[in-house]
């Protein structure tokens, strides 16, 4: 799998190792140590990929990661050496797709890399099935040309943001639990305590200027999911 992957870590045995992990699947890695080097590299490179580390010398990986989504939406893995969950649903919530907490095993980090390209790449493949197109109340998701229109706007949704919009549209007036979004969007195993899947549904909800109080797209069910009405 050929990719372009930026590494942003200013701990550089880390930057190194998750380089030399990389580079062994076949991966060009643009390794950084700090973000505004990171701008730089985004700005001159075709980036597929980003692994952030939280804590920069600069600013925050939190505010890379907001600045990188104001221009792109490739995925985004963060890396912290926090386990407290505001750390990790602030990661979520500025645009990141997936995060993991130090230390972590390279080989798991891998294998996430490559599960968010397949994510991505199929998004952007062209390769989908014909009039995969769905019209709710305003909102239009084509999971051929992977765009999805509010009120004949374009929304900028990051490939997870898509894939659970999507799912949660094509099974119109079926409540999906956190749990089964979690394992179709992510395919994963659910954890208890998992707030991924809330934070990336509060996320969606603000692009679509859904008020979780009264929110005409994205309803939830307490105690059992989520639908689209």
């Amino acid at each position: 799998m050929e990719a372009n992957i930026l590494v942003v870590d200013d701990e550089p045995e880390i930057a190194d190792l998750v380089s030399v992990y990389l580079r062994g699947e076949g991966f060009r890695v643009f390794p950084c140590g700090t973000g505004t080097q990171a701008l730089e590299v985004v700005k001159q490179e075709k980036i597929d990929l980003a692994v952030l580390d939280v804590m920069l010398p600069d600013i925050s990986g939190m505010t890379l990661c907001a600045e990188i989504r104001q221009e792109h939406q490739f995925p985004i893995l963060m890396l912290t050496a926090k386990t407290e969950d505001t750390d990790k649903i602030t990661g979520l919530t500025v645009g990141a797709d997936d995060y993991m907490t130090k230390p972590f095993s390279p080989l798991e980090l891998v294998a996430r890399v490559k599960a968010q390209l397949r994510r991505y790449t199929s998004y952007n493949s062209g390769d989908k099935e014909p009039e995969d197109e769905l019209s709710i109340n305003g909102l239009t998701i084509n999971k051929t040309t992977h765009q999805c229109w509010l009120y004949d706007e374009l929304m900028s949704l990051t490939p997870i943001e898509f894939d659970i919009l999507w799912l949660l549209c094509a099974n119109r007036g079926k409540v999906i639990s956190a749990e089964e979004l979690f394992e179709t969007v992510w395919g994963e195993k659910y954890l208890d305590r998992n707030n991924t899947v809330m934070v990336h549904i509060r996320r969606l909800r603000e692009k679509l200027g859904d008020p979780s109080g009264h929110p005409r797209f994205i309803k939830t069910v307490w105690g059992v999911g989520y639908k689209v009405e």
